[in-house]
């Protein structure tokens, strides 16, 4: 995938997960949580030999990644 696929699926994998916790933020934080959490989503995915293809499979992966993300930045932040 080439950065603008990346930033896609990082917008749409933050904003899925924005809902999921039901929590309220903007559109570059959902951005950055989103890129982040494709990175963290295929690092977990790959140690645990999760193979995934498509916009769908990267979507995916990605949207567990940024729930991981924003549910350890809850924890270290004491919320």
């Amino acid at each position: 995938m080439g950065i603008l696929g990346l930033l896609l699926i990082g917008l749409l994998a933050g904003f899925i997960a924005e809902k999921v916790l039901k929590r309220n933020h903007g559109l570059i934080k959902n951005l950055v949580v989103g890129v982040i959490g494709s990175f963290v989503g295929g690092f977990l995915a790959n140690s645990l030999g999760i193979v995934f293809y498509g916009f769908a499979g990267h979507l995916i992966v990605a949207t567990v990644g940024a729930i991981v993300v924003l549910w350890l930045f809850a924890l270290l932040s004491g919320r």
